[in-house]
């Protein structure tokens, strides 16, 4: 079906300028105020991100979802709206659904919305996976691991008949890097994220960081015990083989690349709309 809307997107003229303005500001050194006006749209603009949000979960339950499912459950804030469909749907339609989490925090949802947990042991292939993404390109290229769980993201969308993406307006993109600026998670062995760092940057270019965590004292550390490194690229990249020639490097346990595994993504719009976009047809 390729690229398709249900309507066009709204162009939302004075939030960006407010933005712009802002910007500006900050590069010259001066002080901003922003004008209260300018505050409640700023405001509305989250406001119409968490709406897209679950625009986007709701549409890929009711989409993807049938009875007697095994469902991949994936982690981060628009998942949160995915399940609370999942759960009204097994409520109201007495669905039998089994649930396989990305996380501890995927596992917490399923507990507290009485879904019924699983795991990859008793269930191994499952009929379909919906998690959320960083960045999504034109190819259904995404960047996930922004909040760290990426290995086992991509364990289970790795085991699902279908993978299907949802995200708001903000993530989507031409290339890799046009609205994630944070760069590509990379789990690592704690003992190797040294000379994995020295070793992408030399290859690829750019700036590779530990991801520091905010609470605590040291750096972040995975479900799996692991580290994370954000590799902040230059510039768009062959990323099948970048994806696989970073895996290859000794202590690297998985990137936050997702090539070629997304089937379907659907960005809940600012308009109140949905769009779908399907894996292109070469």
């Amino acid at each position: 079906m390729g690229r398709a809307s249900v309507l066009l997107q709204r162009w939302i003229g004075p939030s960006l300028s407010s933005a712009a303005a802002l910007s500006c500001a900050a590069s010259k050194g001066s002080h901003f105020t922003p004008h209260p006006r300018d505050v409640r749209l700023f405001s509305s603009r989250d406001s119409m991100a968490e709406e897209a949000k679950k625009l986007a979960g709701y549409a890929a339950v009711d989409n993807h979802v049938q009875n007697n499912h095994v469902v991949g459950v994936g982690s981060g804030s628009t998942i949160v709206f995915a399940v609370d469909r999942l759960a009204e749907r097994v409520r109201q339609e007495k669905l039998n659904i089994v649930c396989v989490p990305t996380s501890f925090q995927a596992r917490q949802l399923i507990l507290q919305h009485g879904l019924t947990l699983s795991d990859l042991d008793r269930h191994p292939e499952l009929d379909v996976a919906i998690d959320g993404a960083d960045e999504v390109d034109e190819a259904l290229t995404l960047i996930k691991g922004g909040g760290g769980c990426l290995t086992q993201e991509k364990i289970v969308a790795g085991c699902a008949k279908h993978f299907i993406v949802i995200a708001d307006f903000r993530k989507d993109s031409s290339v890799l890097g046009q609205q994630w600026r944070k760069g590509v998670p990379i789990e690592v062995i704690p003992m190797a994220y040294v000379p994995v760092s020295r070793t992408i940057a030399k290859r690829f270019g750019g700036e590779v960081v530990l991801r520091m965590a905010v609470s605590k004292a040291g750096p972040v550390v995975t479900d799996n015990s692991n580290f994370i490194l954000d590799w902040k690229f230059q510039h768009a990249q062959n990323w099948t083989v970048v994806n696989t020639a970073i895996k290859m490097i000794p202590g690297v346990v998985e990137t936050g690349l997702f090539v070629g595994m997304a089937e379907r993504v659907y960005f809940g719009m600012e308009d109140g709309t949905v769009r779908i976009r399907d894996t292109p047809i070469n």
